[in-house]
């Protein structure tokens, strides 16, 4: 028998076996979890008590090694004038360089003239205070040159991140850009954010209520220019991704939340959820309290964390709507 032959191949073994297990650890540890914020529309905030506004966001950067990201579902403002884009500017400078962010337009956020709720879809007004070149983390922006619709991009150990954040109902064109940017980036995880989505009753926003956005001005809007609710921004793009793995939005009043989980044409699990918490919504106090969503993505585990925390109280809400676990999620 050749002793040393076998020595040798003993320690190659050993070798391979430790290499092998140092790329798993380490491919374990890349798969990273982490945790993000929702942002549900802040227009009372910035209308009535901007006080609230500005400790959520001067929280958010004290939190800025914690969360990777924060997102903005929309009615940044109550009545789209220069006060309460003042107040709005200067809660996200807070954050500016700390958390990258995103933000979705709504209804509030357009319109012909200061209360003119998304009479038409005139967005100068936001375009006035924010460009898309001070956007963190952007890629792309549609219409080119405007804060209308932004694409931004966020890598988080091996994982390729896309966050599509969506106007007040998608325009046609507005859907067919978005179709581009998620089959551009095929090999990402896209999370959508549009500001009306999913209903109260965790059905897609696509019945009879006023809340429609075709049943604002912009709803006269026909062709390219036609708007889209929840359910036909689901039948249009998000079914056709299999690498779309949420959706966050607001707007709806009532309950103010929502969570509803569909299959789309590729098995794929896409997990979507409202939260809205404003002035008008059952039990809501100092329009929202500040209550915003902290979102943890676990790929090892396999889940998607979801509680509702308030920094200005505080407190967690605990009730089940407000606090829950999605099991055996698939990722890019």
């Amino acid at each position: 028998m050749n002793y040393h032959l076998t020595y040798f191949n003993r320690i190659r073994s050993l070798i391979l076996i430790l290499v092998a297990v140092m790329i798993t650890g380490s491919s374990l540890a890349q798969q990273k979890s982490f945790e993000f914020v929702v942002l549900p529309d802040t227009q009372t905030y910035v209308e009535e008590y901007p006080e609230i506004y500005l400790h959520q966001m001067r929280w958010l950067a004290n939190n800025k090694d914690r969360f990777s990201f924060a997102l903005h579902v929309g009615d940044i403002t109550q009545n789209n004038n220069g006060k309460e884009w003042d107040i709005a500017k200067k809660g996200f400078n807070i954050i500016e360089g700390k958390l990258p962010y995103s933000f979705a337009l709504g209804n509030h956020d357009m319109g012909s003239a200061s209360g003119k709720f998304a009479d038409t879809r005139n967005t100068a007004m936001a375009n006035a205070y924010f460009s898309p070149n001070e956007i963190p983390n952007l890629v792309a922006s549609f219409p080119e040159g405007k804060i209308d619709n932004l694409l931004s991009e966020f890598k988080i150990g091996d994982q390729n991140w896309m966050v599509l954040s969506l106007e007040f109902g998608p325009r046609n064109k507005t859907i067919k850009w978005a179709d581009g940017m998620i089959e551009k980036y095929s090999q990402h995880n896209f999370i959508i954010v549009t500001h009306a989505y999913v209903y109260e009753d965790s059905t897609l926003h696509n019945g009879e209520d006023w809340w429609l956005p075709e049943n604002y001005g912009i709803g006269k809007d026909t062709g390219e220019e036609a708007p889209n609710n929840g359910g036909q921004l689901w039948e249009k793009l998000i079914k056709k991704h299999d690498n779309i793995s949420m959706v966050f939005s607001g707007h709806i009043l009532k309950s103010g939340v929502g969570t509803l989980v569909s299959e789309g044409e590729n098995g794929n699990k896409v997990y979507q959820m409202l939260a809205n918490y404003q002035k008008g919504v059952e039990g809501s106090e100092n329009g929202g309290n500040g209550i915003l969503r902290i979102i943890k993505v676990n790929p090892e585990k396999q889940r998607i964390e979801v509680k509702t925390y308030s920094p200005w109280l505080d407190e967690f809400k605990t009730e089940k709507e407000h606090n829950f676990t999605f099991e055996n999620i698939q990722l890019k």
